[in-house]
């Protein structure tokens, strides 16, 4: 899901790891949602379904959902603040 980008804002891209039937990962999703939203962080949230490969299944498969931007990695369960924290330094401040 994409968001408007106003110029003097940048996209964020988050990657979320997980897999299909993970209701965690449904509950990470949403709660991405409401913090970037609510912060009006123009962002993209792309998925990554760990089962399509055995590496991810092998790395991934007892801590998903998983969080990535930029490298970093944030394991669930994080909280709003967590999350706010996780993404503070890509996000560009408005005028």
């Amino acid at each position: 899901m994409t968001h408007p980008v106003s110029p003097q804002k940048h996209l964020l891209t988050v990657t979320l790891l997980g897999t299909e039937g993970c209701h965690l990962c449904d509950d990470a999703e949403a709660l991405v949602h409401q913090v970037l939203q609510a912060r009006g962080v123009p962002y993209r949230l792309d998925h990554r379904d760990i089962a399509d490969s055995n590496e991810g299944i092998e790395q991934y498969g007892l801590r998903i959902p998983v969080l990535v931007n930029q490298g970093r990695e944030l394991d669930w369960p994080f909280s709003a603040e967590q999350l706010a924290v996780f993404i503070s330094d890509q996000v560009v401040p408005g005028p």
